[in-house]
């Protein structure tokens, strides 16, 4: 920067970066509010700057919103979930029929999103900043507090288990019409066409706000799953974690619900229902930011 950068010549610089960096804050969060916190942030810290300092503009707002974001993740790993079920990777349902699934949102999509999700801090920054933004390996590891080499090994990981994630899983067509019957049944409010698809001794796991919960036995589960059918706005058809199942709306857009169920058979053996709304933010399953979706 120049020795005189007046505050509305350096407010013109950084909006003309703000696109790049709230995509990058994006990327590596996945919270388009959290992104936002971010960049906001590094304006303040650029605003108090000595801008003649600064000869690099473009890489010094990279690194502050690439640290910011970082600092976001970590603190996101300490605050993790008590609740015993297993981290959640959400993957559209390849063999679904048509109808059942959209288009997803964001340009990296929904599964790429949440398969990031499962990285460590430092794996998700670096393959997001390499990968995604061509960021050079040097630069990533100094963000990171590593060697260009170590930051390669990192990003290798990273990449390794993203390929990992995004290969779809084997569901036989069988398994998604147990799937399909049941949720028929439970928006029709269907007590016996529950009853069919549902094993005598099916185990529903469901994480709240409150806890997490067992329900076990067809007869108890078909019931808590007509109690909740209305609130059903829209639905999309999903693997989670490799298994069918489904994420469920409310009317104004806010996810309602993710399930996923263990078929066997022609039975539903298990079933995992995500309900706390801090867990299904994380998910990013924003209805509002995907095209219309089929009705339930």
């Amino acid at each position: 920067m120049t020795d005189t950068s007046p505050p509305d010549l350096l407010a013109g610089a950084f909006e003309a970066h703000r696109d790049r960096l709230g995509a990058i804050a994006y990327r590596v969060l996945g919270s388009h509010a959290d992104a936002e916190d971010v960049v906001q942030e590094t304006w303040m810290r650029l605003a108090r700057q000595d801008a003649a300092a600064i000869e690099n503009l473009a890489g010094w707002l990279t690194t502050v919103v690439a640290r910011l974001s970082l600092d976001v993740l970590r603190s996101r790993r300490e605050a993790t979930y008590g609740d015993g079920l297993p981290e959640l990777v959400v993957t559209a349902d390849p063999g679904a029929e048509p109808g059942e699934t959209v288009a997803l949102a964001d340009a990296v999509g929904l599964a790429l999103m949440v398969v990031l999700d499962s990285l460590g801090p430092g794996e998700r920054l670096a393959f997001v900043l390499h990968d995604l933004f061509g960021v050079p390996f040097a630069e990533v590891g100094r963000i990171l507090g590593k060697s260009a080499d170590a930051t390669k090994m990192i990003a290798s990981r990273a990449r390794r288990k993203v390929r990992a994630a995004e290969r779809p899983a084997a569901v036989a067509p069988e398994q998604r019409q147990v799937v399909k019957a049941f949720r028929a049944a439970a928006a029709d409010g269907d007590f016996e066409g529950l009853l069919r698809v549902l094993d005598p001794d099916v185990k529903l796991t469901a994480a709240t706000p409150d806890g997490v919960f067992v329900t076990l036995g067809a007869t108890a589960v078909a019931s808590g799953a007509r109690m909740v059918s209305g609130t059903v706005a829209r639905h999309q058809a999903v693997l989670v974690n490799g298994l069918p199942g489904y994420v469920s709306w409310r009317e104004d857009g806010t996810p309602l619900s993710l399930i996923s169920f263990t078929v066997t058979g022609d039975r539903i053996t298990a079933i995992t229902i995500v309900a706390d709304p801090a867990r299904l933010a994380s998910t990013h399953l924003n209805a509002g930011r995907t095209p219309p979706l089929s009705p339930p």
